[in-house]
């Protein structure tokens, strides 16, 4: 292909925050900008283009009226980045889906909740195959950088698949279960370089569940301190409840496999450009 990669970025329901993270770069976005056609991207510029071949896309799926969108911009995409917790998770608002629709929009909308329209909260992979995930909330910058190198020379990229513990004894950080709080550093997926953590916050689990957890090791740690596997649920529902982890930290038998989640590997790589 000739010329510069045409990169097209789309939000869905988000905040908008990792877009944000991107825009804060600084230089890295300027080098990357050399090498890379930003074509459409509501929060830069003002103009747009039907014509890309790299999506970054934000935000999770809340209405069915978007999915012909986000099929139109998988069409038209050779490579597909979800970006950010909403995108690759489903994100905060995922709690949503525990509650009756009609309930919500009355309780959100009042008199006018029939002029909306709500669904099911879910992420991206739930509708489209999505080549390459960036967990986080908000997305780490530097994680961002590396993506599109990889892109941009057709490789493969390795979405990190070590627990935030990891990254906290590198960096020696004091672990906050000596403080007394429920963390998820033990079985969430790293790449943060534990930023939650290093500030003697508990991580979140915003990167959602590695894959295959080291469950002996995290009860562990979670019995040395007074607590189950099981505790940890109620925190993972902030982030990762449509990915269920109750399934990956082995509490209940998975469920059949859900035949629209194409993709969901963290490692797949459809195409390069």
């Amino acid at each position: 292909m000739g010329g510069k990669p045409r990169v097209a970025f789309f939000d869905f329901a988000c905040c908008e925050g990792c877009q944000l993270t991107v825009l804060g770069l600084g230089e890295p976005l300027i080098e990357l900008l050399e090498h890379v056609e930003v074509v459409t991207w509501r929060e830069a510029m003002s103009e747009k283009s039907e014509e890309f071949e790299v999506a970054v896309v934000e935000g999770s799926i809340t209405r069915d009226s978007d999915v012909p969108r986000l099929k139109r911009i998988r069409e038209q995409a050779s490579t597909l980045i979800a970006l950010g917790s909403c995108a690759t998770l489903g994100g905060p608002h995922v709690s949503a889906n525990r509650l009756d629709q009609s309930d919500l929009l009355t309780m959100v909308y009042g008199d006018r909740a029939r002029e909306f329209e709500a669904g099911e909260v879910r992420p991206l992979s739930a509708e489209v195959q999505v080549d390459i995930p960036i967990y986080g909330c908000p997305i780490n910058a530097d994680e961002f950088v590396s993506v599109m190198k990889h892109v941009l020379l057709g490789r493969p990229y390795r979405v990190p698949n070590q627990a935030v513990c990891h990254e906290c004894k590198l960096n020696q950080y004091e672990c906050v279960y000596d403080r007394r709080q429920i963390c998820l550093g033990p079985v969430t997926r790293c790449g943060c370089d534990a930023i939650c953590t290093s500030r003697g916050h508990r991580c979140f689990g915003c990167r959602g569940l590695v894959d295959d957890p080291n469950l002996n090791a995290a009860r562990e740690v979670l019995e040395e301190h007074g607590y189950r596997v099981e505790d940890i649920l109620s925190v993972f529902e902030l982030y990762a409840t449509w990915a269920r982890p109750e399934e990956g930290l082995g509490i209940v038998e998975p469920r059949a496999a859900v035949k629209s989640r194409k993709g969901s590997e963290p490692w797949r790589f459809r195409s390069s450009i």
